[in-house]
């Protein structure tokens, strides 16, 4: 749970103890990043409104590594702030106040979802020389940091949270550029060629990061 407000932190506490849950509590977004990492929690509630950082970017970040299922509980009711969360992605939004057994429901169907889908993914992989730790957002190669920029890593982000599936072009344009961007097929192209050159011990017979001929690419783990 992840909320600022005393009143409704009190009311989750007896809550979803009281149905099961056991509850794990963060008063900010940076404490709720470190929560999410250590603490591998099966649902997030997360309020938008927080102390040091938007709710929204809280939701980002845990996405760049985490699948976990994110149910907003916000007294933000308008669309625009549904749907900026929503494509952050949060999985479910809940307008404060609700009722006991809305939010029960709202958990349950995201729990579902979470199990149908498989289940969360780790924070951090290692693979060959490599070192990737999405939570901490940093990168490794045989032991040295390697300075990506934001796009490079937005785009290794979503490859590596679905390692050894492929990942088409236009759900990288999507996710990293954004809805506008997914026809520029050549940004793909032009990145993904830095990306190797840092990354990749040969880029030119790249081992991790391969291009899957007229579909999109692949993060390969082996």
């Amino acid at each position: 749970m992840v909320d600022d407000e005393p009143q409704i932190r009190r009311f989750l506490r007896i809550t979803l103890p009281a149905h099961g849950y056991r509850l794990i509590e963060a008063e900010t977004g940076g404490d709720a990043l470190v929560q999410a990492a250590t603490r591998a929690p099966d649902v997030i509630l997360l309020d938008l409104g927080l102390p040091d950082m938007d709710g929204v970017l809280v939701a980002t970040r845990i996405r760049e590594w985490s699948q976990t299922p994110i149910v907003v509980l916000s007294a933000r009711d308008q669309e625009g702030d549904k749907v900026r969360a929503l494509d952050a992605g949060a999985d479910d939004y809940l307008t404060k106040p609700f009722g006991t057994e809305e939010l029960l429901a709202r958990l349950r169907a995201a729990l579902r979802r979470a199990s149908i889908a498989g289940g969360r993914e780790e924070a951090a992989l290692e693979v060959g020389e490599l070192r990737i730790d999405l939570a901490a957002r940093r990168v490794q190669r045989a032991g040295q940091d390697v300075k990506l920029t934001p796009t490079e890593y937005r785009l290794l982000a979503v490859l590596v949270k679905h390692a050894g599936r492929v990942v088409t072009q236009r759900q990288l344009l999507r996710d990293v550029w954004g809805p506008g961007s997914v026809e520029q097929s050549h940004y793909l192209r032009v990145f993904m060629g830095q990306l190797r050159h840092k990354l990749e011990a040969d880029p030119a017979r790249p081992r991790h990061l391969l291009t899957e001929t007229g579909v999109g690419y692949r993060f390969q783990m082996d």
